[in-house]
């Protein structure tokens, strides 16, 4: 039963995260870099994510301890990604009051636990690339309560929050900035995923050994028989 309800719990998740980001037929997004597998990457995303995202976007299935996958000690995560009175072992939730969220954007920032997988489940392609063209898409409209829409998302809700990112960078910089945040993104909708291929080749290898050792004993076997 408890299962079953994680399971129905999940899938409300990325339902919802699907349709916060809205759709993007016609657009064309650009590669994210795969960074999953380089831990300064990882550990620079996940300080922009705690500084960028997390004002207002919760993680609810990712506790701030986990980062210690990434190379991260409890010492550095509490003294570099932790405020007010969160402790390491707390999930990451958004330091603004959902009431409040909903009455200045019209609606609830989406939980973004899982919101690179959504992207890739619910049939938008590449979730990383998608996350990943949106945060680069952002620019001026002065008609729109938050002063920024979006060529990816139009009239999308969300400010551009990481503008000020972006006006201290060269182009260059700022897209390797928001590889790193989507990297930590794409690694937080499922840490373990490199173990799981990691894993999976040790598997492949071994079941290649076995049959090879099978097609042996085989030969063996049958060799006197006529």
């Amino acid at each position: 039963m408890k299962k079953l309800l994680a399971l129905l719990v999940s899938l409300m998740v990325v339902f919802t995260a699907v349709q916060a980001f809205g759709e993007t037929e016609g657009v064309a997004w650009d590669k994210a870099p795969n960074k999953t597998n380089d831990q300064v990457a990882l550990q620079n995303g996940a300080k922009l994510f705690v500084n960028y995202c997390l004002n207002c976007h919760s993680a609810a299935f990712m506790r701030y301890n986990r980062m210690t996958d990434i190379g991260l000690t409890e010492k550095q995560i509490k003294e570099n990604l932790l405020f007010g009175a969160n402790k390491v072992g707390d999930t990451m939730k958004s330091a603004i009051d959902p009431q409040q969220a909903k009455e200045w954007f019209g609606v609830n920032p989406p939980d973004l636990s899982v919101i690179v997988r959504a992207k890739s489940e619910g049939g938008m392609g590449s979730g990383s690339d998608y996350v990943y063209t949106y945060l680069r898409s952002f620019y001026r409209d002065d008609t729109k309560p938050t002063g920024w829409n979006n060529t990816v998302y139009p009239n999308v809700a969300m400010p551009h929050v990481l503008w000020e990112l972006q006006a201290s960078m060269k182009p260059a910089e700022y897209d390797q900035a928001v590889g790193d945040l989507v990297g930590f993104m794409q690694w937080m909708s499922e840490p373990a995923q490199n173990k799981r291929v990691q894993v999976g080749v040790w598997v492949l290898f071994y079941l290649l050994i076995f049959a090879v050792i099978a097609w042996r004993l085989n030969a063996a076997y049958w060799k006197d028989i006529k």
